[in-house]
Formats: C-alpha cells, structure tokens, sequence
C-alpha cells in the first residue's frame, strides 16, 4: 500500500451510516466513499474521526471502516485513518492495524487523559516519533482548541513541524490570536508541510489565514462548496469567498447552531446528509441522539435552501 504525499486541498472527515441496529452499513459506507472520493478538490478522505463517531467505534471497528473506505477508494482517492488512544503501545496497535487495512496516512489525537491532566512536550515527540517509526506512514498532527489542556503550544507545533514522519496540521485552535501564531511558528520551521483548517463552524475567517486546505466533517455534507470557498480564497477572490460562505451559513447554523462541532451536531449533520440523498439513514450510535422536529425542519430547510437534494441526487 503506498503512502499518501498531497495534504493539499479538501480532506473530508467521513460520517459513517449505521443500520437501525447500529452495525455498520458496509454496503452505504461503500457507495458514499465512491461518492465523495471523486468530488472536486477531494485529496484524501478521513475515517474515524469526530465525525465518524469514533468513540462509539471498538478499536476492530475502526479499522473496518477503514478497510470499506480504502476497498472502495482503491486506485481513487488515498485514505487517513484517525487514531484515538490512551497508551503508546495500544496507539501502536491501532495504527498499525489500520495501515493493515488500508489507511495511507495517519491522523494523530491527542489522548484523552492530556485532555484532563495535560501533558509534557517529551509525551508528545514520544508519541508522535514511536507511531511514525513503527508504521512508515505519514502523521497529520491534530490540533485541539486553545481552551483544552491537550491543547499544543506554537513551540511545540513547531518541534512537531521538524518531525520527518508529520506531514500536515490539522488546526482546530479556535483562538484566532493563538491559530495565527500557530500558523506561523510551523511555516517558519517547515514551510512545506500542510495546514489545514478544521473550523467547520467559521470556515472562511481560517481559511483565509493562509492555509493549504480543510479537513473537515462538514465536507461529508457539502464537499464541493467547501472546495469552491477553498479555491475562492486562494484565488484572492474575497467577494466571491463572502458569496459562499454566505450561501454556507444557513447550513451551518442549522448543524453547529453558531458554535463549536459536538456530538449532537454530528447528528444533525448526518441528519442533513439524508435530507440531501447522500445517505439514506441518519442513525446515530448511543449516547448520542438525534435531532428533535424542530431542529431536524430547520435542518431540511436549509438543505432545500441550498439545493443540495437535486445536486447529489444528479451526481
């Protein structure tokens, strides 16, 4: 299986069907990897990510839904696969399943227990170099918001940049000061490695920071908007990036409801990918429930504002 090289441009955080009892739908999973891999702008897709209800995932699970993706894209689209650990040996494990799978890159979450007791850099390099070394594949780094204590500092995003075996940054600080900094202290270090905007909620004031691309979950719903703002930005065509994010922002209100993503917008947005065809069930695995009336019509009517049925039932 070869390696992924292009971090550059739209990377998708996949949203996995789910059958009514919860098993994964391998046949929808198939049809909608088909779907978003050849999309425009789509340089990799992303399984098992926050999106992907990860959490809800066993540690064997994750790696079917990456073997599924990566059968389906095969010769198409490459394909990363998040990895979500406590341990060094058990996030060892887990990637090296899923490179055994298929996956061609590898997200890198911080554990959980940095999220609540925070942690030292040489936990991080540790890290980071035992997951590389053991699997040969290229390291996205994911950059949790500011407010976290599993949050990185410019320095170390920096460190992290010298690392052969990382290749981009998903940057989800939400802190503008502190993501600009961020942003600088990697170029300056390592100007050839990606940065990636993960503010799905306010995607054109991180885009125009001076990212490569966006690897998103809300590209599960609308790829090919997110591509054109993408391209938009990089063109320095800002009337048109405000064109697009405007006709962007009632389909965020109604998954995000003007905030950060969390797991009920995980399932609203599924919610409004059967609105718009692309799947056909929006079950949600426990704990997470999904959208009330109310929420689920202000949802449909933003899909129908935005067109979104008729474009992916034509593509």
């Amino acid at each position: 299986m070869p390696v992924m090289t292009n971090f550059h441009g739209l990377i998708p955080a996949m949203a996995v069907p789910f059958r009514a009892d919860h098993s994964i739908d391998e046949k929808e999973l198939t049809a909608f990897s088909r779907w978003l891999a050849v999309q425009p702008g789509v340089v990799g897709m992303m399984t098992n990510g926050h999106t992907g209800e990860v959490f809800s995932l066993k540690p064997r699970e994750r790696a079917e839904v990456t073997r599924i993706v990566a059968k389906a894209a095969d010769g198409i689209c490459p394909v990363i696969s998040s990895v979500v650990c406590e341990g060094i040996d058990d996030a060892v494990e887990q990637a090296g399943w899923a490179k055994e799978a298929g996956a061609q890159a590898l997200d890198i979450m911080p554990p959980h227990h940095w999220l609540r007791f925070g942690f030292r850099a040489d936990h991080v390099l540790a890290y980071f170099n035992a997951i590389g070394e053991a699997t040969r594949l290229p390291l996205i780094v994911h950059v949790y918001p500011a407010w976290t204590k599993a949050s990185f500092s410019s320095e170390l995003l920096a460190e992290l940049a010298n690392l052969r075996s990382v290749r981009a940054f998903k940057i989800g600080t939400r802190e503008m000061n502190k993501y600009k900094r961020d942003l600088q202290a990697i170029r300056a270090v390592a100007p050839d490695k990606a940065l990636l905007t993960c503010h799905d909620e306010y995607l054109l004031a991180s885009m125009v920071q001076g990212v490569d691309g966006a690897l998103v979950g809300f590209a599960s719903l609308i790829p090919g908007l997110i591509h054109e703002l993408l391209q938009a930005v990089k063109a320095g065509d800002l009337h048109r990036a405000v064109a697009l994010q405007a006709r962007i922002d009632p389909l965020k209100d109604a998954v995000y409801g003007g905030g950060e993503p969390t797991g009920e917008a995980h399932a609203n947005m599924k919610a409004a990918m059967v609105a718009a065809g692309i799947f056909k069930d929006g079950t949600m695995r426990p704990p997470t429930i999904a959208p009330n009336r109310a929420e689920l019509a202000q949802i449909e009517a933003a899909v129908a504002a935005a067109g979104l049925k008729p474009a992916a039932a034509a593509e």
